[in-house]
This record gives structure tokens, C-alpha cells and sequence, in this order.
């Protein structure tokens, strides 16, 4: 639809409210169709936006050719519920599509928010140019309301760069309980943190003094207020709270020389303001004409682009219609939010909440008489497209009519100063009960536990210890020492706060200074972003980095590492080599035809041909190069086997000695691990450990580091409570790799000769002394910490607390001398000649046990074989006596059956000489005893177990070979038991 439209303006006298409509134009206009139904035809009234009345229309950046404005005024009531009405009556019904709204300052801001929200029901746009409330700001109430000013608590920017230019940083905050007050607070702490990136100038909120409006008095607060250590006052207040205020604050003497009060637009109107106050006012905060025509163009430019860019419907023309959704209007609306453009007011934009951004202020300081007098700016900069602060300080006039800037803080002189336990930083000892005092190198330093609020007495010496007493003459204050209460250095947990944002809470060390419950650290405390975002650091009194500690590798001095030269391939096969060439010589020996043979003129101790056991020896003791006794090679085959097999054993013995010195005594190396770009480090294997301190500055370090982040990950699990607990590990073999401070690392290394640090330093940076955000100490310590390097202090302090000099010489000259081997080393071969002994004892044990049953086995053998040869003789001599008998009965009868005088008696007679008397049997025969045995031996000769033949006399004897002799013929004589031996024998019958 083709429409024309009308811009309503007023002249402004008193309460006014300026509509701009868009209706169509009146009957017999121009009208003008397009294709996308967009008005393009205006009318503009008489009244003039400036001098020249239609200098808009002819403006055709903001109006295309053939469009018109026109304007109308109606006067706004101060009764908001009538002002509802109007809105309803003379504009909705009228197809109102933006509305520019102003009211006088005293006249508050009820009937402009009236307007808001019933043109915001209707999605109507509504531009203010003189509301600068911060309700405006809350788009859930005015949800299409924007303003040419900026609220009161965009001041908040530009305390923060008036504190920056002066260096201050460290104030006090004094607000209204009101939502002006507390938004102005909220500015203040969030674009501090979200802008203010350089923690060196960022501005602390040491005290925040909330008040409720119409004061009476203000001194309870002034009493907190005196306390604290900021002397830079930031109020937001009323004219007539600011007033009391300073009233009260000249009576406790906090408006003079060394204090600071920088105030907003209401307080700097109060008739007592004190002189030297600084003060803000904004530009053309009066310029309504200014204000209105900024206005008209920025709705011009804005209906410009949204023309161009899509079809926009007619306007809402009936309150009573409840349902009406009007989507013209709210992208109209995001249309005037994207403007900025140069005004008659400045730069002119817009932030998300609709607010006026850009806007610029005059920096007033009060002089004698309430006069103001401009001393800086603060505006737009068009180069660099950002606001930018100029003050003249030359022309300042501070409180008490200074012309030199306050410090801005009282500085105390008596600090609190905290440590913690780091060797050889701080050395920590527990006071005996019969002490009373330290000794004189050492400071009393309490535990103190907040739990049971009780102090343990502690006596500190060390780096730090040293270092803060040398500072404190230096720079002129006292001080007491405590040790951390926590024993940590301190790490921050993130919590939620108001169920809206997650802030950082220190503990430790940081906490305690993060809190104002400490003044300073003097500790090994690392300088890192996280740490500086709320504390302040001195610069560094000494440079390090981190770095890893490990304990020294060694060569394993297993009891087996005398077999390391070879492989146990190589062991198994010169084992198995010994009795092949064993079990090969016993063959070649044992079917050499010259192996057994034995010349006829050789001796008959010749030793004997080789059998097997006799081959195993011989193997073995040319193996070993030990002397052969016995069982060597007979035959030339088996010699020749012998001799290579010697060259063999030659060659193996070389080659095992030359590498077991290798083994054992070459330099070992010094450390496991190249550093931390290692890839046993970066992908952790299982048998690898390796950690920091949890919570600790090199937590932190591997926390910020993303190619790091798959290390941390495994090292999270491992991290320990205190370095103290990490290092003992290492140096036990249950930690391998601790990665820490290099200033601590190194002492430890140069202390203990096993540990050693491996690779080179990585996240360098430094230790600083740690102090509150704002500290006025902060100046000083950095500039005495400089002088003590220029002086030779600190590089005294190194040699006398960390390098430890003559320890880390010994260190040296251990690793320049040669290794040495040690029963350590050679302990496996002293357990192989014990193991020897011990199978040769229980050897001989089985040996002689052994015997012993052999033993008594062959005497129960010789036993049985006795007893059997007794029992045979018994036997024996059983026939033997029965024979006897039996040649007795015969002989018997034959003497008598022939009578005497016969011839078979004399022979018998002569055959058997009749005995006497009964002699013995040696005395058997008269005569010659020795006759007597002469004759029976031929007898006894017979064989045994045979009856000895009786020769005839006269028969010729039987020739017997001995010696080739005949032996001479003998008589015969009867046996033993015949009569002429005994004549009773009847007893030897059985």
C-alpha cells in the first residue's frame, strides 16, 4: 500500500512530548505506489527541527527524493495515568510509528515510562532524550526504548579511566542503595574485569559503603572508612545525600590534603562540596534541541535502510486492541539499535540495552567560591574509534590545595608477612619446650590454625628469610611472620555466585592476600597471569623455569649381571656346544681303531681310553682354561677336535671378557629422559610416573598449555600434596620423573648425588614477592630488589642457600671418577662359588651316605656268606667223619676176619703201624714227630673235600707237576681219625 507519512514535532517550552508519526498524508496529496507497499511520500510540518525548517527533507543521506516529514507537538501531563490516555487518543489512533519523548529533570520519570510501556505493548519505538534513570535499561519492562543520553551509571567508565590515568588502584566505593546506586556498582566491578586486562593499573574495590538515600548522618560509615588503606573516594549520591556526606567527612577531617573524592553529576551540585573535588558532567546535557534533531536522523536513517530492505506494515491504531502484533515495530527497533552516526551531540550509538554509548563528559574540578572549572574531557576519538580520556593534571587543584597528586592510599608501616615451607628458600623448625627464643639467624614464624585458633611456634631461616630482612632495613618497615595456614601456595576453585556467574576463590598464600588478611609473601612465589590477575608481584628476585627431577639410572647390578655380556641365545648355545664336542670326542675316541691300543713294550700304567664322563671334563676345562688331569684324546681325531675346540673356548672367554668390562665399569648415563618434548613424557606409558604439586604454579602452567593437555591428563592422578612428599619418592624409586621449580630441582640435585635434572628449563619465569592489589609497598620493594642484583646480594644469597658449593663439587668429582666394581656388581659370581660349595658339600653328603649303606649292606652280605661257608664246613665235616667211621668199621672187620701170622697181617701191620698208647695227633707214631708230619703232608695235599688215597707199599708214586718235578715217593699214612690217631671218636657223630 502507497502511504504518506507525517512527522509531528514540537518546539519544546517546559514538559513536552514529541511524537514522530507516520500517517498517510492528508486528501490531494502526491502518493506515489510501490512494489513492496512502502511509504514513500512525507509531510513535513512548519515547525522547524533548526534554523531551517526543512532542512531534513532536503537531506538526502537520511530521505530519499519525493518523501517528506512532518511533526507534530502535544504536551505531556505529569500525571502518568493521563498521559497513558494521550498516548492512546492522539497517537496509537493515528498510526503512531515512533515516538521521541523528553520531561523536565525535576519532574522524575513516571510519565515517560508511561509512555514506554504503553508504545513498548504496541511495539511501538520510543526515544528518549533526557531519561537517564537505570530502570530504562531493563528490556523485560521497556522493551523498545532507547535513549540519546546515557544512564548515570555509565560513569562507571569513566571513573575507571580517570583512576587509570592517575595510577590509582586501590578505592572506596560510597553508593546509594537505590538501583541507580547499585548499577553504578555493578559498572564499575564488571567492566574492571572484563576491559582492564593490564592487572598494573586495574582499580580494586578495597571498601564498598552502601547507604540508604535521604542521610541524616554519615558517620558510622566515615569511622570504616578511616581504616581502611585507600584515600580515593568514588560516590555515587543525590544532591542532598551528598551534602551530608561531605559535611560529615569535613568533620573528621577526610576532605583534606592526601584524600581523593572523584563524585557523578548529582553530588558535584551539592553547595558544600569540598574544594578539589573532581566531578563529572555530560556534554549537551541541556541541549534538548540537540538531542531532538540526533533523534529525528537517527529514525530517518533507520526507516532509510529498513525501506530499502523489507515491507514495512502499518501501525497498531487501536489500544483497545489487545491482540495487535506489530513486527514492523520491533525490527524498526533493532534498525535505530545498529545507528551511529554524527550528531549535533557527538557520536551517536546505541549498546543492546537501547542506551546512548559515545556520549562525552567535561572532568570538573571545584575550586574556592564553588567554582567549576574544566580540567579534562572525555569524548569520542573519531581516529580510533573508541572513547579517550585528556586531563590537564597541571591545572588540578587536589584537596587542601595541593598541587601535587596524592598517593591515594595511607601506607602502613608494620606489615603482615606470610612464608611457607620450601627448602632452601625457607627452612621450617618446630621451637622446643624449653625454647624460648630462635636462634639469631632464624625469625619467629607461628602456624597458625583457623580451626582451633591456636598458634604453634616455628623458628624460619633461609633464601626468603634473609631476603626479607635485608628488605625491611632497606625500605624502612616492621613486620610479623607467619607460616601459610594451609601449607599450600595456593590455587583457585571456581564457585557460582547468585546462581549467575562462577568467580575465583583463592586458597593458600593467594588467599590470605587475595582476602587482605596478609600485607606480603616472601616465598619461591612463581609470577604467572593467574596469580597477577589479583595480586600484585615485585619483579623477580630470581629467574628460574620448571624443570624435571629423576633419579640417576644405573646399570642393573642383578645377581645374574655377571651374564650380560651375551645373550641368553648365545648362553644356551655355548652350553649346549660344551657336551655336543663332549659326547663327539668319547665317539671319535671310543671307534678310533688307535683308541684302546696298547703297544707291547708299554708301560702298564698307560692311562686308560676316554669314556664319556672323562670327554664332559675335558670339555669343560678347556672351556674354563683350567688344568687337565686325566681323560684326554687318544686318537688323532678326537685331537684334532680338541684343538679346535680350544680356539673356540679362546675366542668365547676373549669376547665375554672384553664385554663384562664393557658392562660394568663404562660410565652409566645421567639421565632417562631428554626433557619434556620426550615421547615416553608427552604419551605416558604404564611404567612411567611422572607428576607435579596440585594447585601450584606449574599445575597451572600445564593447565594453560594445550599440546601439554594429554600429559596433564595422566599426570592429574599422580600429583602430590607438597614437592617435599614428590621428591622422597623419587629418590625411593617410586616417583620418575617430578616436575618442579629448577631453583628447588636444582638444590636437591646438587644436595644428592643420585638425583639429577633432565632436559632444559621450559615455562621459564620468576620469584617475586607477593603483595595486595594497590600496595604502596609495591614501588619500593621492586626498586630495593633491583639494587640488591646490582649490589651482588642475590647472586650471595644463591651461593649460600641453593648452590651449596663444596656439595656440588663432590658431586662433580663422583661423576668424573671412574665406576668401580663392587660386590654389587659382582655378587652373582660369588653366590655361583657358594652355590658350588654348597652342591659340592651336598655331594659329598649323599657320597658318604651312600657308602655307609654300601657299607653295611656288604657286611650283612660277608655275614650271610660266612655263616653259609660255616655251615658248608659243618657239613664237611660231617661226610668227612662218617667216612671215617665207615673205613674204621671196614678196617675193623678186616683185622678181624684173617688171623694172626698171615701174610695180609704182616702187610696190614705194615700199612697200619698198631699205636700205642693214646697219644696226641702230632704223637701218633713213636718216633720222630717231624717224620710223622713229613709223611702226612703228602695226605693233606689232596684236594679238598676228597678222601686221600692209601698207596700200597712198594706202588710206585704218581708224578705230580710242580715245576716240572716229580715228587719223591712217600709212604702213606692212615687218616686222622683212624685208630692210630684216637680210638674213640664216637663224640664227633652227630
Amino acid at each position: 500500500m502507497a502511504a504518506a507519512g507525517i512527522v509531528h514535532r514540537p518546539l519544546l517550552f517546559g514538559s513536552a512530548i514529541v511524537l514522530l508519526t507516520i500517517m498517510p498524508p492528508p486528501i490531494g496529496a502526491a502518493q506515489r505506489h510501490t512494489a513492496s507497499d512502502n511509504p514513500s511520500t512525507f509531510a513535513l510540518t512548519h515547525a522547524p527541527i533548526n534554523s531551517d525548517p526543512q532542512h531534513l527533507n532536503f537531506d538526502q543521506q537520511y530521505v530519499p527524493r519525493k518523501v517528506t516529514y512532518y511533526d507534530k507537538t502535544i504536551r505531556m501531563d505529569k500525571n502518568p495515568i493521563k498521559t497513558v490516555f494521550n498516548v492512546c487518543d492522539k497517537l496509537i489512533e493515528n498510526r503512531v510509528y515512533a515516538v521521541v519523548v523528553s520531561h523536565e529533570q525535576t519532574s522524575g520519570d513516571l510519565s515517560p515510562a508511561a509512555v514506554s510501556y504503553t508504545s513498548g505493548f504496541y511495539s511501538i519505538p520510543v526515544i528518549g532524550i533526557s531519561s537517564r534513570d537505570a530502570a530504562f535499561s531493563d528490556k523485560n519492562i521497556h522493551v523498545s526504548f532507547l535513549r540519546t543520553v546515557p544512564p548515570y551509571y555509565h560513569q562507571a567508565d569513566v571513573w575507571l579511566e580517570m583512576l587509570s590515568h592517575f595510577a590509582y588502584t586501590k578505592v572506596i566505593i560510597i553508593h546509594s542503595s537505590d538501583t541507580d546506586g547499585r548499577a553504578i556498582l555493578g559498572r564499575f566491578q564488571t567492566t574492571s574485569q572484563t576491559y582492564y586486562d593490564d592487572v598494573d593499573v586495574r582499580a580494586t574495590v578495597e571498601l564498598i559503603v552502601e547507604f540508604e538515600p535521604k542521610l541524616e548522618s554519615f558517620t558510622e560509615h566515615l569511622i570504616d572508612m578511616k581504616t581502611a588503606q585507600s584515600r580515593v573516594y568514588l560516590m555515587y549520591a543525590s544532591t542532598e545525600d551528598a551534602q551530608v556526606i561531605f559535611r560529615d567527612a569535613g568533620e573528621y577531617n577526610m576532605t583534606g590534603e592526601g584524600h581523593v573524592w572523584i563524585v557523578t553529576e548529582q553530588a558535584l551540585f551539592a553547595n558544600n562540596t569540598p574544594d578539589g573535588v573532581l566531578g563529572l558532567q555530560l556534554e549537551h546535557a541541556h541541549s534538548d534541541k540537540g538531542h531532538i534533531r540526533d533523534s529525528v536522523y537517527v529514525l530517518a536513517s533507520a526507516i532509510k535502510e529498513m525501506i530499502s530492505n523489507e515491507t514495512i506494515a502499518e501501525a497498531p491504531k487501536d489500544c483497545g486492541d489487545s491482540a495487535v502484533n506489530w513486527e514492523s515495530g520491533k525490527r524498526l527497533f533493532q534498525y535505530l539499535k545498529n545507528r551511529n552516526i554524527t550528531g549535533e551531540t557527538g557520536q551517536v550509538a546505541f549498546d543492546d540495552n537501547g542506551d546512548r554509548i559515545y556520549a562525552g563528559y567535561d572532568v570538573i574540578n571545584i575550586r574556592e567560591q564553588q567554582k567549576k572549572h574544566v580540567v579534562g574531557k572525555f569524548s569520542y576519538d573519531s581516529m580510533r574509534a573508541k572513547m579517550r580520556m585528556r586531563i590537564n593534571d597541571s591545572e588540578i587543584i587536589w584537596p587542601g590545595k595541593q598541587r601535587r597528586k596524592p598517593e591515594g592510599i595511607m601506607i602502613p608501616t608494620h606489615l603482615k608477612v606470610l612464608t611457607i615451607e620450601e627448602k632452601p628458600f625457607v627452612y621450617v623448625r618446630r621451637m622446643g619446650d624449653d625454647e624460648f627464643r630462635c636462634e639469631p639467624d632464624e625469625r619467629p614464624c607461628p602456624l597458625f590454625n583457623a580451626s582451633d585458633a591456636t598458634a604453634n611456634e616455628f623458628c624460619c631461616r633461609g633464601y626468603c628469610i634473609d631476603l626479607l630482612i635485608e628488605l625491611s632495613k632497606r625500605i624502612n618497615f616492621t613486620y610479623d611472620l607467619a607460616l601459610s595456614p594451609d601449607g599450600q601456595f595456593g590455587h583457585y576453585i571456581l564457585r557460582n555466585h547468585s546462581g549467575m556467574t562462577l568467580r575465583k576463590e583463592w586458597t593458600g598464600l593467594i588467599g590470605e592476600l587475595v582476602n587482605e588478611r596478609a600485607d606480603m609473601i616472601v616465598a619461591p612465589l612463581t609470577i604467572n597471569p593467574e596469580r597477577a590477575e589479583y595480586i600484585e608481584f615485585s619483579k623477580p628476585f630470581k629467574y628460574q623455569g620448571i624443570t624435571i627431577l629423576e633419579k640417576k639410572p644405573s646399570r642393573s647390578s642383578t645377581l645374574v649381571s655377571f651374564l650380560q655380556p651375551f645373550s641368553n641365545t648365545l648362553w644356551i648355545l655355548v652350553m649346549v656346544s660344551v657336551h655336543v664336542v663332549a659326547l663327539v670326542l668319547y665317539l671319535l675316541d671310543r671307534f678310533s681303531p688307535f683308541g684302546r691300543f696298547k703297544l707291547s713294550h708299554s708301560d702298564s700304567n698307560e692311562e686308560k681310553a676316554l669314556n664319556l664322563s672323562s670327554a664332559v671334563w675335558f670339555a669343560w676345562g678347556v672351556l674354563l682354561n683350567s688344568g687337565i688331569g686325566e681323560g684326554t684324546p687318544r686318537s688323532f681325531s678326537a685331537r684334532v677336535l680338541g684343538m679346535v675346540w680350544a680356539g673356540f673356548a679362546m675366542i668365547i672367554v676373549a669376547s665375554y671378557t672384553a664385554n663384562l668390562a664393557a658392562f660394568l665399569v663404562l660410565e652409566r648415563p645421567k639421565t632417562k629422559l631428554s626433557g619434556i618434548n620426550d615421547a615416553r613424557l608427552r604419551n605416558t606409558m604404564e611404567n612411567l610416573t611422572c607428576a607435579t604439586v596440585k594447585g601450584s604454579s606449574v599445575d597451572m602452567y600445564f593447565r594453560r598449555q594445550v599440546e601439554l593437555s594429554n600429559m596433564y591428563r595422566t599426570m592429574e592422578a599422580n600429583n602430590y600434596a607438597t614437592a617435599e612428599q614428590a621428591i622422597q619418592d623419587v629418590k625411593k624409586g617410586k616417583l620418575m620423573a617430578f616436575i618442579w621449580d629448577s631453583s628447588r630441582l636444582e638444590y636437591e640435585a646438587s644436595k644428592d648425588c643420585e638425583l639429577v635434572t633432565a632436559g632444559e628449563l621450559f615455562g621459564r619465569s620468576g620469584y617475586g614477592i607477593g603483595l595486595q592489589k594497590g600496595s604502596p609497598w609495591t614501588d619500593a620493594v621492586t626498586l630495593a630488589i633491583l639494587e640488591f642484583h646490582e649490589s651482588g646480594f642475590m647472586e650471595k644469597l644463591d651461593k649460600q642457600w641453593i648452590f651449596h658449593g663444596h656439595v656440588q663439587q663432590n658431586c662433580e668429582l663422583f661423576e668424573k671418577t671412574p665406576n668401580t666394581l663392587g660386590l654389587k656388581n659382582m655378587a652373582g659370581v660369588f653366590i655361583l662359588v657358594g652355590v658350588g660349595i654348597a652342591g659340592g658339600v651336598g655331594l659329598i653328603i649323599i657320597e658318604v651316605i651312600y657308602k655307609k649303606h654300601q657299607v653295611k649292606k656288604q657286611k650283612r652280605l660277608d655275614i650271610a656268606r660266612h655263616a653259609a661257608d660255616k655251615w658248608r664246613g659243618t657239613i664237611e665235616k660231617r661226610k668227612t667223619i662218617r667216612a671215617s667211621l665207615a673205613m674204621q668199621r671196614q678196617y675193623n672187620v678186616g683185622l678181624n676176619s684173617h688171623p694172626p701170622g698171615t701174610i695180609s697181617l704182616a702187610v696190614d701191620k705194615r700199612r697200619y703201624p698198631r699205636l700205642g698208647q693214646r697219644l696226641g695227633p702230632e704223637r701218633a707214631w713213636p718216633g720222630d714227630a717231624a717224620d710223622v708230619l713229613r709223611i702226612r703232608r703228602p695226605y693233606e695235599l689232596g684236594k679238598p673235600g676228597q678222601s686221600p688215597k692209601v698207596m700200597a707199599a712198594g706202588q710206585p708214586a704218581m708224578p705230580m707237576p710242580m715245576l716240572g718235578k716229580t715228587r719223591p715217593q712217600q709212604s702213606v699214612l692212615p687218616p686222622r681219625y683212624s685208630p692210630g690217631y684216637t680210638s674213640d671218636v664216637s663224640h664227633l657223630v652227630v
